[in-house]
Parts: structure tokens; C-alpha cells; sequence
């Protein structure tokens, strides 16, 4: 009698934890459901109020008065714009930034970039470009044209508006190199004028087909040519006599 009393109350208990375990189950599942529910219902409603639209141009040619753009200076500025165009009249909430950054890279000139989503419905573009640091002549079916290379061997479109940079011309450079190496080729550059100090203001240009040979380039019958080899020859002695950069000048 008293094993069947305590079988009975054994069952009992059982059934109780039983039923309280589906009750706290459906509460999780209850709470979950609201959680997403409000998520889905938030997230709605920043795609769809008007609030958080990113207003497109009042008039063609200009630009949207909420989208902010700092740090343009030689890349063209409707190349960058266009990166937006499919994100103007639509919610900021949508805009991908990573997608974005990484699309203004392949602009020409835009080394780096970051992008702000300002709530409720402004964006702030800011973009560091890159410093040319020689000029290159580019030939392309028969034809040369100029245009910029700066420290990392990227090649750079001449600017929409013409700036009057002051840097020399560097031959040997060829386009269809990797950029490591073209960089490379740019560095040699930059370190021989940093030798060269104060005399590096009567260079025009300088040759670097030849890494193990660059050549500093002055205009013919220059007084300073004199000067200029004499400084390279002084220069490419270490103090253990070993040949640190071989130079030589034309005239």
C-alpha cells in the first residue's frame, strides 16, 4: 500500500516538472517569436520611412545635399558620385558600406576611404588620395600620353582639372609590370633624389630601365652638371668603399 502511494507520488511529481518544462519551453519560444517579430518590424521600418531616405539631386548636375564628400582634390569627383547612384532615394539602412569603401578604391587616385552613415539620413564620404610622386609617358598604339605614378607604382589619371605639379620625368617604367615593381622603380627614384638634396631641383628626368644603373638626367650644356656628378660619384661610396647605388649622368 505505501509502494503503491509512493509510485503514485513519483508520477505526479514527474508530471508536474513535465508540464512546467512545455510551459517555460512555450515562453522561450513565445519571447523569441516577439524578439524577431520587433527586429523584422524595426528593420522595416527603417527600409520604408521617408525619414531615412537618402534624398536624391534636387536638379541634374548637382548633387544630393545629404551626401557629404571630403578629401576630393585630383580624383574626378562624378566617378566618385556614381559609386551612390543606386543608393539615392533609398533608405541609408541599405546602404552597404564595406561594398562602397571597396568600390571608391578602384576609383583613380583614392588610396584610402571611409564611410559614415549619419542617422536619420545622411552619409559622409571622406577619402585620402595619393600623392604622385614622378611623371610616366604611357604609349599606347603608337601614341604616348602622359600621366602620374606615385610612391607605390600605382598609375594615375592626369586630373580633370590641370595642376601644375612640379616633378620630374621618370623613363622606364612600363605599364604592363606589376605594380611591386613598378613601386620598386619609383622608390629607386625617390632615393637618389634624396641624395642628391638641394641639386635634385636641376633634374628633369631620370632613367630607371636599369635598377642597377639609374641615370640622372639634366639639360644639355647645364652648369650644374659638373656639380651633380660629382655629388652621384661622392654619394655612391659607402664608407667601406662598396658601391651603394651605381649612377650616371647624361647630358
Amino acid at each position: 500500500m505505501a509502494r503503491a502511494s509512493s509510485e503514485k507520488k513519483d508520477r505526479n511529481n514527474t508530471r508536474r516538472a513535465a508540464a512546467k518544462f512545455i510551459l517555460w519551453a512555450f515562453v522561450v519560444c513565445f519571447v523569441l517569436f516577439c524578439a524577431i517579430w520587433s527586429v523584422q518590424q524595426f528593420e522595416q521600418f527603417l527600409i520604408t520611412d521617408s525619414r531615412f531616405t537618402l534624398p536624391p539631386p534636387s536638379d541634374y548636375g548637382q548633387e544630393s545635399p545629404n551626401l557629404q564628400i571630403d578629401g576630393v582634390q585630383f580624383a574626378n569627383r562624378n566617378q566618385v558620385l556614381r559609386v551612390f547612384a543606386n543608393d539615392l532615394g533609398r533608405s541609408v539602412y541599405l546602404l552597404p558600406l564595406e561594398d562602397r569603401r571597396k568600390t571608391l578604391l578602384h576609383v583613380s587616385w583614392i588610396k584610402e576611404a571611409s564611410i559614415v552613415r549619419l542617422w536619420p539620413n545622411r552619409v559622409v564620404v571622406r577619402v585620402s588620395e595619393r600623392r604622385p610622386a614622378a611623371f610616366i609617358a604611357i604609349e599606347s598604339e603608337g601614341i604616348a600620353r602622359w600621366s602620374l605614378i606615385d610612391s607605390d607604382g600605382v598609375i594615375l589619371e592626369p586630373p580633370v582639372r590641370p595642376h601644375p605639379f612640379n616633378l620630374p620625368m621618370l623613363r622606364g617604367v612600363r605599364i604592363g609590370e606589376k605594380v611591386d615593381v613598378r613601386g620598386m622603380r619609383v622608390r629607386r627614384m625617390q632615393y637618389l633624389l634624396r641624395e642628391l638634396g638641394p641639386l635634385a631641383d636641376n633634374i628633369s628626368e631620370i632613367d630607371v630601365s636599369d635598377l642597377d644603373e639609374v641615370a640622372a638626367i639634366a639639360g644639355a650644356g647645364h652648369p650644374v652638371c659638373n656639380q651633380v656628378l660629382y655629388h652621384l660619384q661622392e654619394r655612391a661610396i659607402d664608407s667601406r668603399g662598396r658601391v651603394e647605388l651605381p649612377v650616371r649622368l647624361r647630358r
